[in-house]
């Protein structure tokens, strides 16, 4: 067994040698843009005639890659590898299969501002934000080995003395992985070891905007010695080829992260049985937040200013668990959004290569449109308090916007943006807030800001999410720390990173022998 589990550290960026460090990373994958990528099945490599170039959306003429599209005839020889994979793959020793996590986890430890770099520029991340979720999939890879190795021993059951019993996890056989883009690493990473290292094949359809640093991994799988065929890398259009993954008969479960209406729809889809079809498909669903941050009247303001500016504007708003809704107290309001406005009129907007840097760029021209719709739909059901404009026309730049004096049942209280727009709402009282909060389809991420142990109580009751926070920032899950996913719309309450999360890419079977 390997040594207990501990998080990855993240990088001190406010040391001049770890900039120095990031910077040659950054001149490094710099020099490698614009290569081709192919599909890559069963080992064989695929370029097709259709290709989708991945750009970086701090600067709209930069290519990252090329990378080939897959078709259905392409998807279709991806499964039918993985299935035949899938009868060798889960025979192997679930320690072997943990030791690839781990060696992978080892690489990408030694080459972590490498990965990094890639992704500032591909998904126009921070170096802060790069490196943590550069951490982040470490995590992933060293936790769910050891939750393999742990799942692999002897299960308690009571004792019988006429019988021996014994219950074991098997793997479920094919599996359609689909995560997100914007955490193209760390949750692409987290998806594909987790179903890997269970024992089953996976069929990998990266995100659309960001396929290059799914690649990379890929390249990292390789390098371990990972069997071909265990993870079958496969780019292409969702509506073509995600519907025809999901709707195949060999595909056992589909893990999916990402909008609640492709959700939604994925769950609908693998409901219904195909002709050849065996089994019950399962899915495991993340489908994105409308998380609030409630200040009580009782509460440290500076910290509640502090958390919310963090929580509201990293990576641009662009997490599922970000605040995007504020519910203040009235007692305390005026002073609370007081301090928000100051803190983020202060944020930098730039490059995100750049070392100061605060926020970077949206992911593209579809969501930079889409939010610049609901900053003017704001304008109508609330007051503009700070930013609304754009930045560098060259990116997809949206300044920090916050809207004041907003109903919780306004669209922008409502709807998910998913970009850097805060809604405040003012409260009466406590149990109003907490009205507030609970008044959404979601139930991700939720976060309150109280001195007050009551209401904190009442909080932890009443607060109808899968990840609650007192007095710290709703984003910024660790694994194995807080294992993360949502109720109602937010998703299936995975629990990704967690003790429960490799048991949805199993089934138990119980063997009884009676002498």
């Amino acid at each position: 067994m390997r040594s207990e589990f501990k998080n990855e550290a993240f990088v001190n960026f406010k040391e001049e040698q770890s900039n120095v460090e990031y910077d040659a990373a950054l001149k490094k994958a710099e020099a490698e843009l614009g290569k081709e990528y192919p599909l890559i099945i069963g080992g064989e490599r695929i370029m097709t005639d259709r290709k989708v170039a991945s750009l970086n959306p701090a600067n709209k003429k930069q290519t990252i890659g090329i990378v080939s599209q897959a078709d259905t005839d392409l998807a279709e020889k991806a499964i039918q590898t993985a299935a035949a994979t899938f009868e060798t793959w889960k025979r192997t020793d679930p320690g072997e299969r943990a030791r690839y996590l781990f060696r992978a986890a080892a690489i990408l430890r030694r080459r972590k501002h490498e990965f990094s770099a890639l992704m500032t520029f591909e998904a126009g991340k921070t170096r802060i934000e790069a490196d943590v979720e550069t951490a982040e999939a470490i995590d992933f890879l060293e936790f769910y080995g050891r939750e393999m190795q742990r799942l692999s021993q002897p299960q308690p059951l009571t004792v019988s003395e006429e019988e021996e019993n014994e219950l074991y996890y098997i793997p479920l056989g094919v599996g359609v992985v689909i995560p997100p883009w914007n955490f193209p690493l760390a949750i692409m990473a987290g998806m594909t070891s987790a179903a890997l290292v269970t024992g089953n094949t996976v069929v990998l359809k990266p995100a659309s905007t960001t396929p290059v640093i799914a690649a990379k991994f890929m390249a990292l799988l390789e390098e371990v010695g990972l069997p071909p065929g265990v993870v079958n890398f496969l780019p292409g259009p969702g509506g073509q080829v995600g519907d025809y993954l999901v709707d195949h008969p060999l595909t056992r479960f589909i893990s999916f992260t990402g909008s609640r209406d492709v959700g939604l729809r994925i769950n609908e889809r693998a409901a219904k049985t195909h002709p050849g079809q065996k089994w019950i498909k399962r899915v495991v669903a993340e489908m994105g937040g409308k998380d609030a941050i409630v200040v009580d009247k009782e509460a440290d303001l500076d910290l509640a200013a502090d958390t919310i500016t963090l929580s509201a504007f990293g990576f641009s708003g662009q997490k599922c668990s970000a605040c995007s809704r504020v519910i203040v107290h009235e007692d305390v309001y005026d002073i609370v959004l007081e301090k928000v406005v100051e803190r983020a009129s202060q944020l930098v907007m730039s490059n995100p290569a750049d070392v100061s840097a605060n926020l970077g760029p949206v992911i593209d021209e579809k969501a930079y449109a889409k939010i610049l719709e609901y900053i003017e739909i704001g304008k109508q059901e609330g007051r503009l308090v700070l930013g609304g404009g754009t930045g560098d026309s060259n990116g997809f730049f949206i300044e920090p916007t916050i809207f004041a004096d907003v109903d919780s049942r306004a669209r922008i209280s409502q709807e998910e943006i998913f970009g850097p727009v805060v809604a405040f709402t003012k409260a009466k009282s406590f149990d109003e807030a907490l009205d507030f909060a609970n008044n959404t389809d979601y139930g991700l991420t939720g976060a309150v800001i109280s001195r007050n142990g009551a209401n904190l109580e009442k909080a932890r009751r009443e607060f109808f999410v899968g990840n609650l926070y007192f007095n710290r920032k709703c984003t910024g899950a660790l694994v194995g720390t807080h294992p993360f996913g949502g109720f109602n719309m937010s998703g299936t309450d995975s629990k990704a990173g967690g003790r429960d999360y490799l048991l949805l890419f199993t089934q138990a079977k119980l063997v009884s022998d009676r002498f």
